[in-house]
């Protein structure tokens, strides 16, 4: 792939996966995983969700997100390491920080409809603000939404690695995957926050893969090999999809979970509101992320130990400082 190409990441049409043509779905297969070995970025069309779909929850987010403080905190859980509900101002940072930054966010969690299936005792009940009566309905809506992409990406990227195309399948169903929706709140004096603050700093996702919907504002990057950051912009049509850690861990580094970081905006501009709502997609907590043996070669020595995706989220949530506990990573 030509060093051209990253200066903006490769766009892809889902549609070329689903079409039942083996040559437009082996051309998919082939410049997803390349972009994902290099960049491991793309812009994704026909994944699936529509104008009003994405405006209805827009609009319900905004609404919930311009609660007074003491509302929104009415659904803010502590106990459950943020993984449900609201999370206030501040309170995440990024993994070798402990400066917060400067967002506040919304969870919604995997609903296991099957009652024989035992990972639904794992996951909290959904939390849903009384405010926002639609809210349920239109986060619910996305999340299965993106959840079938995803599912398709991975797909996609299972036959890259020269796997059985359902290899995650099992692994990811009622996978414990996470729609958050997130509010970069508007700060009228940029200097009572801390000199360092910023809405997002430099950080990898713990995931699978991330699926995010086109955000309210510009702000994201992502950091190239050479060290470079360019700016990650998406046409209204498209979703950006993007390598998370598990799954970097799990084919040793062949495809690559790309630092990335929402810059803040002009000071100017700092006293404006910037939304975006991201789709983590997570297996089921069992899955191992050990190394496959394909991806371990000479040249490729293994470089991390065993673990689970369970044990691995435990271990960055509380680097993170959603969760109080001993990080022995």
């Amino acid at each position: 792939m030509s060093e051209k190409l990253l200066e903006e990441i490769p766009s892809l049409d889902l549609a070329d996966f689903r079409s039942g043509d083996p040559e437009r779905k082996a051309k998919f297969v082939q410049q997803l995983g390349e972009a994902y070995q290099n960049i491991g970025f793309i812009a994704l069309k026909n994944h699936g969700l529509n104008d009003e779909q994405t405006q209805k929850l827009y609009s319900d987010v905004k609404a919930f997100f311009s609660l007074p403080d003491d509302v929104k905190q009415q659904y803010e859980k502590p106990e459950l390491a943020g993984q449900r509900g609201y999370v206030s101002k501040g309170k995440e940072h990024a993994k070798g920080r402990n400066t917060g930054d400067l967002k506040e966010f919304y969870h919604v969690g995997q609903e296991v409809d099957d009652p024989n299936d035992p990972i639904g005792k794992e996951y909290p009940d959904n939390i849903w603000p009384k405010e926002v009566e639609s809210f349920a309905n239109t986060s619910l809506t996305t999340y299965k939404t993106l959840e079938a992409a995803g599912k398709d990406v991975l797909r996609a990227i299972a036959l890259y690695l020269n796997l059985p195309e359902n290899y995650f399948d099992d692994k990811v169903r009622n996978g414990n995957s996470i729609l958050r929706p997130i509010h970069y709140y508007p700060i009228e004096n940029p200097d009572e926050v801390p000199a360092d603050a910023v809405r997002a700093a430099e950080h990898g996702d713990i995931n699978l893969i991330t699926l995010l919907m086109g955000a309210s504002a510009d702000g994201l990057q992502v950091k190239r090999r050479d060290g470079k950051w360019i700016p990650i912009t998406a046409l209204p049509d498209q979703i950006v999809v993007n390598v998370g850690d598990m799954l970097q861990r799990l084919t040793n580094g062949v495809l690559k979970s790309t630092i990335h970081r929402v810059v803040n905006p002009p000071r100017e501009k700092m006293n404006s509101s910037r939304y975006s709502i991201p789709f983590f997609m997570h297996p089921r907590s069992e899955m191992s992320l050990a190394a496959l043996e394909s991806c371990v070669t000479p040249d490729n020595p293994k470089q991390q130990e065993d673990i689970t995706a369970g044990e691995f989220l435990n271990e960055r949530l509380i680097e993170l400082g959603l969760k109080k506990g001993k990080s022995t990573m």
